[in-house]
């Protein structure tokens, strides 16, 4: 069996003081897909950035790793609106100097099984509406209005990344245009909008079918960032050729070319705050490295609870506003290897999102509250699959994924301890979720048994350890509609100096952190500055 070796999947230079330029005109702490862009275009307009890593490799959620022969990515399971020439697209070819290529999943690049019933989605807007029509020939208007909903939820979210990117002052002359294009309807909950264009439970459930993209079920998410998701997928699912380490990979030369630099096991302890504005960082090792820009990739929480001074918080008023908002779901992740490829193996290059019934709510709330219930979703991928350049790094075998809730709460008694050496009694509460798991696994790929060759399975403590979200989140804070109305969740901060990035300050995904990362470039630098850049990008 060919094994990828280490280093290729280890992206980035290992941090050391002595490697270290003399000075920066920023620092980025994280080195995450918002973190990524920011950096990048900063590069792009001159500036020497310096991103900082606490993972043995750059990439947060976008890095893959390997193990006994097998590659798996950790957060790229698909991509949409790469397969035209969208904005998204034209992002990602500037930021990698169009090296990243993309490969299209099948046209089914979702299947849901909601109880004992199976329906799908399909790429291709009017495919995807035919489809549900066949699937529910009586629901014609109701899928027509939610199209319509679809549709608009591109330029909703459009203003709504507008508003964050502009100063307090500015979003106040500017709020009657923005609330104009972003609608009341799109900061409601998902399932009330969509209640009111249906009573078919069943097509309630197969349109929220791809509720854990966001870790939020319908009743509690907030319909715009639905909208942005299913219209993200419309046109199909899309997976980076080489594996998903290729997106950062891509994109650090960028930032090498100007200077700067991305470094890993380079562990933030503080943001320094002196005199009321941010003077620079403290590393873990206790070396600072000055820099009156610093701007923050690693998400809200880490921020404000755990990077700053608590007086620095206090006295800006975020310990109020932090409030206000609460971490997404925490999940576990099961990564399989196969002896045989896929195509022996029969795998697809389409997600399967198993759901115990219809009541997506309700299946959280029970498990929740038992254990022993059933996942209230289970999401299997095939990355291997879905990756054209698969086998030639691993000839005759393939890679499956599994990823499901499980609260932070299951795991806090073995926070403390180190990664690979919590004790038995956490291996065997792993091994025993990492089973049921499994389970839900050859039911529905039941050609496997016998052909997988290892596993392992990963808890929030994982994305705890290796990520820095310190409550396991899969996906930053919680898309609720109170967080989507946060107005301080926007790149600039109260501290002179102090920046954010990522997913907290849009929406999330790796495209929603991309976005963050412009909005953050934009902000920094001002529109005029940031034109001539967004011609080039956008030609």
């Amino acid at each position: 069996m060919a094994a990828t070796t280490p280093s290729t999947l280890r992206i980035g230079y290992r941090y050391r003081p002595n490697r270290l330029a003399a000075s920066y005109d920023a620092v980025v702490i994280g080195s995450g897909m918002g973190g990524l862009t920011t950096a990048a275009l900063l590069s792009e307009l001159g500036w020497k950035v310096c991103v900082l890593e606490q993972h043995y490799t750059a990439g947060g959620f976008t890095h893959s790793y390997e193990r006994n022969g097998y590659e798996w990515d950790v957060g790229v399971h698909y991509i949409g609106e790469v397969g035209a020439r969208t904005r998204s697209r034209r992002m990602f070819d500037f930021l990698s100097d169009e090296q990243l290529e993309w490969a299209p999943m099948d046209p089914e690049y979702d299947r849901f099984y909601i109880g004992d019933k199976v329906f799908s989605a399909r790429a291709g807007k009017q495919e995807f509406r035919d489809n549900l029509l066949r699937q529910f020939p009586d629901e014609q208007e109701a899928i027509d209005k939610y199209l319509g909903l679809l549709a608009g939820s591109g330029s909703a979210l459009s203003a709504f990344g507008m508003g964050r990117a502009m100063k307090p002052w500015q979003q106040s002359l500017a709020q009657p245009f923005l609330d104009w294009k972003t609608p009341d309807v799109y900061f409601r909950n998902t399932y009330e909008v969509l209640s009111e264009l249906t009573d078919d439970q069943d097509l309630i459930a197969v349109l929220c079918g791809q509720w854990g993209d966001m870790g939020l079920p319908p009743r509690q998410s907030t319909f715009l960032v639905h909208a942005m998701i299913a219209r993200h997928y419309l046109y199909g699912g899309y997976y980076p050729v080489g594996g998903a380490w290729r997106i950062a990979d891509t994109i650090i030369p960028k930032i090498q070319a100007a200077g700067g630099e991305v470094f890993t096991y380079a562990r933030v302890s503080r943001i320094l705050v002196e005199h009321g504005k941010v003077s620079g960082v403290e590393m873990k090792d206790g070396h600072r490295i000055d820099c009156e820009r610093v701007i923050s990739s690693a998400g809200v929480d880490n921020t404000f609870r755990h990077l700053l001074a608590k007086d620095v918080v206090e006295k800006s008023g975020y310990e109020h506003d932090l409030r206000q908002v609460q971490p997404s779901f925490a999940h576990l992740g099961v990564y399989i290897g196969l002896t045989g490829t896929a195509e022996e193996l029969g795998l697809p290059k389409t997600n399967f999102w198993i759901y115990p019934g219809n009541d997506y709510d309700a299946a959280v709330a029970a498990f929740m509250d038992d254990p022993e219930a059933p996942f209230p979703v289970v999401y299997i991928s095939f990355p291997s699959a879905k990756d054209p350049d698969y086998l030639n790094r691993h000839p005759g075998t393939s890679t499956i994924e599994i990823v499901a809730p499980a609260p932070y709460e299951w795991f806090t008694k073995w926070r403390e301890k180190t990664w690979g050496k919590r004790g038995d009694d956490y291996e065997a509460f792993k091994n025993q979720l990492g089973e049921r798991l499994m389970r839900e696994l050859y039911d529905k790929v039941p050609q496997i048994e016998g052909k997988v060759d290892y596993y392992e399975v990963s808890t929030p403590l994982s994305t705890d350890w290796f990520g820095g979200y310190r409550n396991g989140e899969l996906y930053g804070l919680a898309h609720t509609p109170e967080r989507m109305q946060q107005k301080w969740l926007r790149p600039r901060t109260r501290i002179p100096g102090l920046w954010l990035t990522g997913q907290d300050v849009l929406t999330c995904g790796v495209t929603g952190a991309m976005m963050a990362g412009l909005l953050t470039t934009m902000s920094m630098v001002g529109a005029r500055k940031m034109a001539p850049l967004m011609k080039r990008i956008y030609n």
